[in-house]
């Protein structure tokens, strides 16, 4: 696929790292405005050409930066204020949902050393996470608030706690609804620590590594939900307002919709281990709920295997390849050595598992292509003015590898009508970012998907602020 040419058009600059990039109208407004959520816990959106703040819940969030206590990750973090989501209604009902890491919840984590399995010794390749009300790294919460009619917003209730084993793969704009089911979509990583030391994004019973539906009509008149990490650890009226839509994710940046017709084509990506990292793509799905999942947890085989259910593979298959170990060569990195990570697993997965409808990889010798770090965002662009985009799904990666001063970099691909694994095309921009680094982290749309907005920062440190710029990408 051919590359396309872009501007970067700036619109709003030093803000902290930018997680998500919504739309929405504000109740009694008339104009769609730009959201703008960052890591460390504000929120901001677009009025009148000025950036306003619409809520700033930077004491609620942990301390970025540190992983045990006082310890210090060197500014490194995937924690924070991860997910915000408008309701379908937001303007006659006020209704948003926020996912965060909480406040005042570091916890030393799930392993005391660094994990990486070995085929050679099954003890390495099936962890198990013991003690978990004490061997976790901190508690993710997801909330309903409210937009009040002065203007004020305030927190209504919570509706899930999670316990997460690990710092990272968390997921980021984790939150979305769907057009389809009107329910709330919360997509979350693995766990993190890499190659998913326990596991459990193939296992029924945990919350890590699933996409889940939450339908948020339905109160549970739980004000406190406990703090879980499994279903069967939620109280059957939560339980009950939960379906699984999808599992087998290792971290995900958000799920994006695109309507055809009277179906809806739904996008997403995988983050990858250290070879790809992958698009994906289903229109059909077969969501499960939770209390069926919880009954069926006596049963050695898996209830999420029957047809219809999403599986994306992960932690047999890192996209279209089987999850694999890099052993360096030192005298040529050319011909670094690479093992199955988990052969049985790649064995069990292969055929229920959803084929990607592009991945692209760490290493590309190709010179129309690059190599990526991290995918942080897939969004359908439905408009004309990009021509040679439209109907295109649109990507960003971090920051290509090797580029100096550090740069992301902007992609596309296309949905083949037989299914198979498509090539992808490199968005050219002509923004001139000097010599400081620019890492891409974020990707959003206007509410009818015709508009694409990028959220670039100055550094992979999130203890380094001001560094944001938030630009529309135009023709």
């Amino acid at each position: 696929m051919r590359s396309v040419k872009v501007r970067l058009l700036p619109i709003v600059s030093n803000i902290n790292l930018p997680t998500v990039l919504k739309s929405t109208i504000l109740p009694g407004d008339s104009i769609e405005r730009l959201f703008i959520a960052t890591q460390v816990g504000e929120i901001f959106y677009i009025g009148n050409g000025v950036i306003k703040t619409f809520l700033d819940i930077r004491p609620r969030i942990i301390k970025l930066g540190t992983s045990e206590p006082g310890v210090s990750r060197g500014g490194y973090d995937e924690r924070g204020l991860l997910g915000l989501a408008f309701h379908p209604n937001f303007y006659y009902n006020g209704l948003f949902y926020l996912h965060y890491s909480m406040a005042g919840t570091q916890g030393p984590g799930a392993l005391s050393k660094h994990f990486k399995p070995d085929p050679c010794d099954p003890k390495t390749l099936n962890l198990k996470w013991v003690n978990r009300e004490t061997n976790y790294d901190h508690i993710d919460t997801v909330e309903e608030w409210i937009f009040q009619s002065n203007g004020q917003p305030q927190k209504r209730r919570t509706l899930l706690n999670l316990r997460r084993p690990f710092f990272n793969h968390n997921g980021v704009n984790s939150l979305n609804f769907s057009p389809e089911t009107g329910k709330l979509v919360l997509t979350t990583g693995d766990g993190g620590a890499g190659f998913d030391p326990f596991n459990l994004s193939q296992n029924d019973m945990e919350i890590a590594g699933k996409i889940i539906e939450i339908d948020v009509v339905k109160n549970t008149f739980i004000n406190n939900p406990p703090v879980v990490t499994r279903f069967n650890e939620l109280p059957l009226p939560i339980q009950e307002t939960l379906t699984v839509m999808a599992k087998g994710v290792r971290n995900i940046p958000g799920i994006s919709f695109q309507r055809i017709y009277n179906q809806y084509i739904k996008y997403t990506g995988n983050v990858g281990q250290d070879l790809a990292e992958s698009i994906f793509s289903f229109v059909h799905y077969k969501p499960i709920p939770v209390t069926q999942l919880v009954q069926h947890a006596s049963f050695m085989d898996s209830f999420s295997d029957e047809e219809g259910f999403i599986n994306f593979g992960w932690r047999g298959w890192e996209g279209a390849f089987p999850t694999m170990i890099k052993r360096g060569c030192s005298a040529n990195p050319a011909t670094d050595e690479k093992i199955t990570a988990y052969y049985s697993e790649a064995i069990e997965t292969s055929v229920k598992r959803l084929e990607p409808i592009t991945s692209y990889y760490h290493k590309d010798i190709r010179p129309d292509k690059f190599g990526g770090t991290a995918l942080t965002g897939v969004q359908p662009y439905l408009g004309n003015d990009i021509p040679d985009l439209s109907g295109s799904v649109v990507f960003t990666d971090a920051a290509r590898q090797e580029s100096q001063p550090v740069r992301g970099v902007l992609a596309y691909t296309r949905a083949r009508t037989d299914g198979k694994l498509n090539d992808f095309g490199i968005i050219e921009t002509d923004y001139n970012f000097g010599p400081q680094s620019s890492l891409y982290m974020s990707l959003g749309t206007n509410l009818d998907q015709t508009r694409l907005y990028l959220g670039a920062y100055g550094s992979m440190k999130v203890t380094d602020f001001n560094l944001g710029t938030i630009f529309e990408i135009i023709p």
